[in-house]
């Protein structure tokens, strides 16, 4: 992943996860409650109709690249336990390590620096300011694509700065897809140690109504570069179990990203954007194909009744 370098724009809690010993992590389970209502009607007149309360159920998994998993990859994740239900991913630029610089840094200080944030009223569950705060706090040297998102009350609201990615399902369809952000090919918009960086503004806010039964799947781009978006419907609905469904994502997309046959995302996007084969292999039908070797980030979360 190239480092942009571009425009300008005007204590940890015990839930942050990253990976810094892979050969122990294992995907985890947990259980998030939503706060209830608080509501209050005369004797003599009907209750007002009560929202369903709802609880969210989340699974995890994460498959550093090959090459980085002593360090335990350069991605970064976050899930609080508080009722506005943060979820943040981080993936820091590879382009750093030219520059002697380790990008894992820059993208666990960021999430670190999320996590401290959770509860603070100011923030007022938005993701862009989430987002802000935390890019401001960074002192790491570096830079990272992020997407935060915020569950509370029904609404997922969701902010992403770069080419993470959060996808909604129901009923065996996808209703909801965030979609990267680029300067240009394998080089996304990415909040930054430089001076001239993206920041908050740039990140682009979507809000979806959640229903009990809907399942989100959020990643790094060593996810959604991998695997295709029906083949996340097929695994989602076939595996019940939350945390089964994200170790089955990341093991789909690790087994995608070495395989060289693979017309993968990734590949499909290069031959889009003019990078393929010299001519004269495409004179035999040969054609650029294969997975992405990457980290693989995998978050999957389904909306329950509490």
């Amino acid at each position: 992943m190239a480092i942009s370098i571009f425009r300008p724009s005007v204590s940890l809690p015990q839930q942050f996860l990253y990976s810094i010993n892979p050969q122990k992590f294992s995907s985890i389970s947990v259980i998030r409650k939503k706060q209830s209502f608080l509501r209050c009607a005369s004797s003599d007149s009907a209750p007002p109709p009560t929202r369903q309360e709802m609880s969210l159920s989340v699974g995890m998994y994460l498959i550093p690249h090959p090459n980085k998993v002593e360090k335990g990859g350069e991605d970064a994740f976050f899930v609080s336990s508080d009722d506005g239900e943060v979820i943040v991913v981080a993936d820091g630029v590879s382009g750093w390590a030219e520059k002697n610089v380790d990008p894992a840094l820059f993208s666990r200080e960021l999430v670190a620096n999320v996590s401290s944030l959770v509860g603070n009223v100011k923030v007022n569950d938005d993701p862009r300011i989430l987002i802000k705060g935390a890019h401001a706090a960074t002192s790491s040297i570096g830079s990272a694509t992020v997407i935060v998102s915020v569950f509370k009350n029904g609404i997922l609201k969701i902010g992403s700065v770069g080419d993470c990615g959060l996808r909604v399902i129901r009923k065996g369809q996808m209703i909801f897809s965030t979609f990267p952000l680029e300067h240009y090919f394998d080089c996304p918009y990415q909040l930054s140690s430089e001076s001239v960086t993206q920041t908050y503004l740039d990140a682009i806010v979507s809000t979806v109504n959640l229903q009990v039964g809907d399942t989100i799947v959020m990643g790094s781009d060593g996810l959604f570069d991998n695997i295709f978006d029906q083949e996340i419907v097929s695994v989602v609905t076939t595996n019940d179990d939350v945390s089964n469904a994200a170790k089955a994502l990341a093991d789909l997309a690790r087994n995608h990203s070495v395989d060289t046959k693979f017309d993968s995302p990734f590949s499909l996007e290069a031959r889009a954007r003019g990078f393929d084969v010299p001519w004269w292999k495409k004179v035999f039908g040969m054609k650029f194909t294969g997975g992405k070797l990457d980290d693989i980030t995998v978050i999957v979360g389904k909306v329950k009744t509490m």
